[in-house]
């Protein structure tokens, strides 16, 4: 028997919330941890795919459509949007999984991943969906392919933002330096790569496949402003887009530190994670773990909710309206 992905009154509380314009850090919280839920449900019903890299992704991915990105789901080929390219492709269930709870195709959709006349590809095609904005797959094009867009927006002069996705395994491939430098030399500061510095890729431990060295200083040498950041941490995420997205002279890349399966205690950190699909029995545990953390998240909102106005705040409330009612004498 699979275990259900929410409640009714999770579901209700996570309705309002997307409905809401702005959303708070426990709110975008929640919103990453329905994403895991569905990336769980998804991978575990298609019995193929990337569960690892997705579930280290929800924290970024929710804070990044619900807090920074411009787009309209109703309106997909709105030209004011920002682009959003994915490099590592076969981590698209994070994606998949956003896109879904930002409203451009329903949840149940989510089922349909990998299966034949399913628009929810394993690997993602504009051919099927294109609102991805790129087909990947194979690893090292997406900051070409971002450089080239922002690169074009530039020329006609628009303010439209390309942010891409990548993998630090796929900073072993010459493009992705070729790219890098090419950012660099065209001054595109309207481009905004985020790196998934989670030290995995398919073989294992990308220190031991082949060691990226100081990635940091790499992409400092060639001409970018780096920050290395707590990929889960939604308020250092949230600093680190607004920092990315500021006015400036030179392109900036984040490196978000994060863990592979992260939100499920038996793939934390686990290699075998990054291609391998939970079984039922796996799947119910996943979702049984995210659950509980959903209902933890729900008493920090409650508790919130029901926080008494600071002492600060209620003095100056009180004082705005003595003034107000000398006014009327």
């Amino acid at each position: 028997m699979r275990t259900e992905i929410t409640s009714e009154k999770e579901q209700q509380i996570v309705d309002g919330i997307l409905a809401k314009k702005k959303k708070n850090y426990f709110e975008l919280e929640l919103i990453a941890n329905r994403i895991r839920k569905h990336i769980v449900d998804m991978v575990s019903a298609a019995n193929s795919g990337h569960p690892g890299g997705p579930l280290g992704l929800a924290d970024i991915y929710s804070v990044l459509y619900f807090r920074h990105m411009k787009y309209d789901s109703a309106n997909p080929t709105w030209e004011g949007r920002d682009r959003i390219l994915l490099s590592n492709g076969h981590v698209c269930a994070v994606r998949y999984s956003t896109m879904a709870l930002a409203g451009y195709f329903k949840t149940d959709e989510l089922l349909t991943f990998r299966q034949l006349g399913s628009r929810l590809q394993g690997h993602p095609s504009t051919r099927y969906l294109p609102e991805m904005e790129n087909s990947s797959g194979s690893l090292g094009q997406g900051l070409s392919n971002a450089s080239g867009l922002a690169l074009g927006l530039k020329a006609q002069k628009k303010k439209n933002r390309v942010f891409v996705c990548m993998s630090d395994g796929e900073c072993q491939e010459g493009m992705t330096w070729e790219a890098a430098m090419a950012v660099s030399h065209y001054g595109l500061t309207n481009i905004t790569p985020f790196i998934d510095y989670n030290n995995i890729q398919i073989d294992g431990f990308v220190d031991k496949v082949m060691s990226l060295g100081d990635l940091k200083a790499k992409f400092q040498s060639f001409g970018w402003d780096v920050k290395v950041v707590n990929g889960h941490s939604i308020k250092a995420i949230d600093e680190a887009f607004t920092w990315a997205t500021e006015k400036r002279n030179k392109p900036r890349i984040i490196l978000f530190k994060t863990i592979l399966g992260k939100g499920v205690s038996f793939m934390k950190n686990n290699p075998k994670w990054h291609g391998v699909p939970p079984n039922e029995e796996q799947r119910n545990a996943a979702i049984a773990e995210l659950n509980a953390e959903s209902s933890k998240i729900l008493k920090k909102l409650a508790v919130k909710k029901k926080s008494p106005t600071s002492p600060k705040k209620s003095a100056a409330s009180k004082a705005k309206k003595k003034k107000s009612n000398r006014g009327k004498k």
